[in-house]
């Protein structure tokens, strides 16, 4: 008779060898998918396997090395189906019984037969009445696994947003994929389609290149460039936060080296640099490194006192104070408010930028945007540009926050590799768009580089 089997094992081929072994060469295998195997102590360290389904044949005995152990009991892996609908692997089975319901093989009784020696294999055979009775039986754990695991992906890709749009326009489809490749965050891409459903008519939706273009067009809209640079007041002081391994001390450095020096390499401004992370081994000495190079003085304060003496002793005749911060888990609440209070010692006229990677995916950046607000910061510098292919993640999230960016890094080199933020850098960094540079510049226009140059 025909039983289902499972088989499970690290390796498909593995899995299917252990299946043969037990089962014999003529089974058919339905179906295969990805498994967690238990393992190692309390079944802590789980590994990822292959699990097979499968169907023995009606007309092949099942083999078994211990024959007299089968006897007692079928074996737990030849289950009984559960479907209330017939499954489709049962049809042909079905439609031979109903053909000659009363043929058998010589060698394969109606009935279950005792083997005569320990040695002869154990039998089963089936009628079409007993097929449909575990049809409907519920019995089958094998498809309400499988039924089970099907339902949970649907459930994660809508949650994700992947199927969301599945039924839409064929364009909205594609424009969606984009903004998927792209990494944008699921708001944004509903407000995205949203945005097109109520501007394009019926027949201009038809135009993928026109939408698309557009949707590049409002892609670049969201995006918010801080434009306060100038020193209004003197001493500027511009803080560096941030979560820790984005970059802040090497952004200190490039920021320095743009401020203070002009493109001949002499000083055209007085900068100080402070440090409050002596934690962090060799973090003092990376910056007065940096400070030594282009002779600006370097301090380091450990609480409130020691960074109101080091502003106040300095604050003559300097132009700017840039302080780099401690690196800190922005979910440690404890550690955020300890070094807020040693910042609350430069004033209420300080910049605080928030130092942010790109490479940062969108539910941790709106984090990290989240759990930073105490600082008050008034613009996001984005690090690592260099080190990813999509940027939508950043665009997405800091559009949903309404954060401007003033900054962007792409690279270690001080002081070449940092830029003041532009629209045109972001939109020429997202994957699969029909970029028009020159006409995006005429809305955009991308000056950075020069202001990089003059900067006030």
């Amino acid at each position: 008779m025909q039983r289902y089997f499972s088989e499970q094992a690290y390796t498909y081929d593995e899995a299917e060898r252990k299946a043969r072994q037990k089962y014999g060469d003529h089974l058919t295998i339905l179906m295969h998918e990805t498994t967690k195997i238990p393992g190692g102590f309390l079944n802590l360290f789980s590994r990822e396997g292959v699990k097979i389904t499968g169907i023995i044949p009606t007309n092949r005995p099942l083999q078994y090395r211990d024959v007299s152990s089968a006897l007692v009991r079928e074996p737990s892996s030849l289950r009984e189906p559960s479907s209330p609908r017939e499954p489709s692997s049962l049809r042909e089975p079905l439609q031979k019984a109903q053909a000659a319901p009363n043929e058998s093989s010589p060698r394969e009784p109606t009935a279950l037969r005792e083997p005569s020696s320990a040695r002869e294999p154990l039998v089963f055979t089936e009628e079409k009445e007993k097929i449909l009775a575990m049809t409907g039986a519920g019995k089958d754990n094998t498809l309400k696994e499988v039924l089970a695991d099907v339902k949970s992906i649907k459930e994660k890709l809508e949650s994700s947003g992947f199927t969301a749009s599945r039924e839409e326009h064929p364009v909205l489809n594609q424009i969606d994929d984009l903004l998927i490749l792209n990494d944008f965050p699921l708001t944004y891409r509903k407000t995205m389609l949203e945005r097109i459903r109520k501007e394009f008519s019926l027949d201009g939706i038809n135009n993928y290149n026109a939408v698309q273009d557009k949707v590049l067009e409002w892609i670049g809209e969201s995006i918010k460039i801080y434009e306060t640079d100038k020193f209004r007041v003197r001493p500027r002081i511009m803080i560096l936060v941030g979560p820790t391994g984005v970059g802040k001390t090497t952004t200190i450095a490039k920021l320095a080296a743009n401020f203070g020096i002009d493109d001949k390499a002499r000083q055209k401004r007085k900068v100080v640099l402070i440090t409050i992370d002596e934690y962090r081994i060799g973090a003092r000495q990376q910056l007065e490194g940096y400070g030594d190079v282009m002779e600006f003085p370097c301090f380091s304060a450990g609480d409130y006192e020691e960074m109101k003496k080091i502003i106040a002793l300095h604050s003559e005749g300097t132009d700017l104070f840039l302080i780099d911060t401690i690196g800190r888990n922005p979910r440690d609440m404890v550690q955020l408010g300890e070094m807020k209070q040693i910042l609350d010692a430069c004033g209420t006229l300080t910049e605080v930028h928030l130092a942010v990677a790109a490479t940062t995916k969108s539910s941790d950046l709106a984090g990290i945007l989240q759990y930073f607000e105490s600082f008050n910061y008034k613009s996001v510098i984005v690090t690592k540009m260099d080190e990813t292919m999509r940027v939508g993640n950043v665009v997405g999230i800091l559009s949903e926050k309404a954060k401007a960016i003033s900054y962007i890094t792409n690279g270690q080199k001080v002081p070449t590799d940092i830029r003041k933020a532009s629209v045109i850098q972001f939109l020429i960094n997202l994957e699969g768009f029909r970029v028009n540079r020159i006409k995006l510049e005429e809305k955009f226009p991308d000056n950075s580089q020069e202001q990089m140059q003059q900067w006030r």
